[in-house]
């Protein structure tokens, strides 16, 4: 039996990461390809659910920028298999990715 896989679409809006190679360089050893002529654009593939996909993009990101010095703030927003997911915002104080809430 072929196992699923999920394709991936990561969009990361940033301001003032220090060291982009070395934050690129995590993300590669996670699996995550650049997305060549876009700025903070990865690709990739997953075969777990969904939800265990969602969930290992926000670690793998949320360690990356813990490991960078970065002035500013850090929005991610993320497609699986081209379904949009919410945006998440990187929240400094806690250092965690938060989902962003929509204005009204």
């Amino acid at each position: 039996m072929e196992e699923k896989q999920i394709e991936l679409l990561v969009l990361l809006e940033i301001e003032g990461l220090e060291d982009k190679a070395r934050f690129e360089k995590h993300l590669k050893k996670e699996g995550f390809i650049v997305v060549e002529g876009e700025s903070f654009a990865y690709t990739g593939k997953s075969t777990t659910t969904l939800f265990s996909t969602k969930a290992f993009i926000l670690e793998v990101f949320k360690v990356a920028l813990q490991k960078q010095e970065f002035k500013g703030k850090a929005n991610l927003i993320f497609l699986l298999n081209e379904m949009p997911y919410p945006a998440y915002y990187y929240d400094l104080t806690t250092k965690e990715f938060e989902l962003a809430q929509e204005e009204k």
